[in-house]
């Protein structure tokens, strides 16, 4: 009888990042402080089995008529085949598995929730090498090691810090952000330095500058301005555990105060893998 695992995939929180080169072939060159948090993705495993299913707890839903066009409501979707990483995962440990995922974490949110389920696939299959890991992208070797970590080179060099606890307030409109794009105007806009700890920030609103609204909202709620994590589309800040709840509130009294659809609001607090 085959065997199943069940596996969490933690979304990982960029708190913040610096673009310090690129190398000749075009890729970017980092240094980031990346956390676990427990914001998390569920995977259930069948060794030997075959098939992806995928269960979208927070499939984004298009608003409809001029609200819906302003805020630039999307629905987010979760990639199949061979561009979800769950499967370019399996393909190169050269593993067979069936494999339920539970999505919680919000796709193109800038939280690493499509490398987190990748690198629990590896975790799983026993494949720890950094360098197997930033084959499927430059999140995935910190997703494999978790924690709390200073994340260098491309992504794959991944050092070890000391477990810091902290609580963040995260609002993710329906908008998802490309990476590639991002990084792309990063190039063209003159490799700016980001005022908020985030060198890709300013690259990202201009790819999708309906960013602008939502962390207005969030600035105007909280009284401060949030940071964007990675390179989008996430707002957060960080609080105290005790008034995070409450922050997380008035920002869902907000977001329905707009009629938006599909924003996801949630406190989150550090983890360990």
């Amino acid at each position: 009888m085959p065997s199943t695992d069940h596996l969490l995939a933690p979304a990982k929180l960029t708190r913040s990042l610096r673009v310090v080169g690129v190398r000749r072939d075009g890729y970017h060159l980092l240094e980031a402080e990346m956390a676990t948090i427990d914001l998390a993705d569920e995977l259930e495993i069948e060794d030997g089995g075959d098939g992806l299913e995928i269960v979208d707890e927070v499939a984004w839903v298009r608003g409809d008529g001029q609200a819906a066009d302003r805020r630039g409501l999307v629905p987010g979707a979760v990639p199949l085949g061979q561009e979800n990483l769950v499967v370019r995962a399996l393909s190169i440990v050269g593993r067979r598995a069936r494999v339920r995922l539970l999505k919680r974490v919000p796709a193109g949110a800038g939280l690493g929730g499509g490398s987190s389920d990748a690198a629990a696939v590896l975790r799983w299959a026993g494949a720890l090498d950094p360098a197997v890991a930033a084959r499927l992208g430059a999140d995935v070797p910190f997703c494999v090691v978790g924690g709390r970590a200073l994340v260098t080179g491309i992504g794959e060099v991944v050092e070890p810090l000391a477990f810091e606890a902290f609580t963040a307030v995260l609002l993710t409109p329906a908008l998802a952000v490309s990476t590639l794009e991002v990084y792309r105007a990063w190039d063209e806009l003159g490799g700016p330095a980001g005022e908020n700890g985030n060198d890709l920030e300013p690259a990202a609103l201009a790819v999708e500058p309906r960013l602008v609204w939502w962390g207005d909202l969030v600035a105007a709620v909280a009284g401060e301005r949030p940071r964007l994590a990675g390179s989008g589309g996430t707002w957060y800040l960080e609080r105290d555990p005790n008034l995070a709840s409450h922050l997380a509130g008035e920002l869902e009294r907000a977001v329905r105060a707009e009629r938006a659809q599909g924003v996801v609001v949630v406190a989150a607090s550090t983890a360990h893998l």
